[in-house]
């Protein structure tokens, strides 16, 4: 399979904190990669790294088969991202924000048809401030998707959606993945990550404490269940180092 991200022994200090360490990971097309762990655990340090928009203190990324700081105008157009957050105006509609984003992009999705495979497809003249949390988080990873991207990172995806929308959500980007795309995502949700997740990676004050497979992960922490299995290697089940 092709390898779509490569991260070789990445590290971010902020002062004294040693928010990544060394850490090391790989996604092929058309696999969902889960990397979890506790809040300030170093997720989104990587992530930011992963992306550019932090520099590194060491280590190497490769996307796509470039540099994220060298040609960030050309993954741009390659590569999506979720965000819990806009810096949009409150008043827009969704109808402007997808419109307006869609123009960034060469060869952008459909929007209304993203809208409608998302569950939106009705609230497009809404203002964005008017929708629902669950609702707002089904319109930011359309936002995400509007690039047709081949690689996607997102953020605590299924955050403030309901026990139905979050399967239906499962569904779509288990479809997504199976047509090739690669997903990154971040969640607190262990069902979310059994239920999508091919490998997963869990970081803890920074470091890569394990990598492989959920049944793997159940393996080495010698728990029946996931949940309990990550609370393990996490250090989130109360356990001290």
């Amino acid at each position: 399979m092709q390898t779509i991200l490569k991260v070789e022994r990445l590290s971010k200090s902020y002062g004294d904190l040693l928010a990544v360490d060394n850490v090391s990971l790989s996604l092929n097309r058309g696999a969902i990669y889960g990397l979890l762990g506790a809040n300030g655990a170093g997720k989104s340090t990587t992530i930011e790294c992963i992306l550019g928009t932090k520099d590194a203190d060491g280590g190497a990324v490769t996307v796509l088969g470039c540099d994220p700081k060298k040609d960030r105008r050309r993954l741009f157009q390659k590569v999506g991202v979720q965000f819990q957050t806009g810096g949009y105006p409150p008043e827009i509609r969704v109808s402007e924000l997808c419109e307006q984003t869609a123009c960034l992009y060469r060869s952008p999705a459909d929007w209304q048809a993203l809208c409608g495979q998302f569950g939106i497809g009705g609230k497009i003249g809404h203002a964005v401030q008017d929708l629902s949390g669950g609702e707002r988080q089904r319109l930011f990873i359309v936002l995400a998707l509007l690039p047709n991207p081949e690689l996607v990172f997102l953020d605590e995806v299924t955050t403030s959606l309901d026990a139905n929308a979050r399967r239906a959500v499962w569904k779509l980007l288990s479809a997504r993945k199976r047509a090739g795309l690669a997903i990154l995502l971040t969640s607190h949700f262990m069902d979310e990550v059994e239920a999508l997740c091919d490998e997963i990676c869990i970081l803890r004050k920074g470091k890569a404490v394990f990598q492989g497979t959920v049944e793997e992960a159940k393996a080495a922490s010698r728990c029946e269940r996931f949940e309990d299995a990550y609370l393990a290697l996490s250090g989130e089940g109360g356990d001290t180092e």
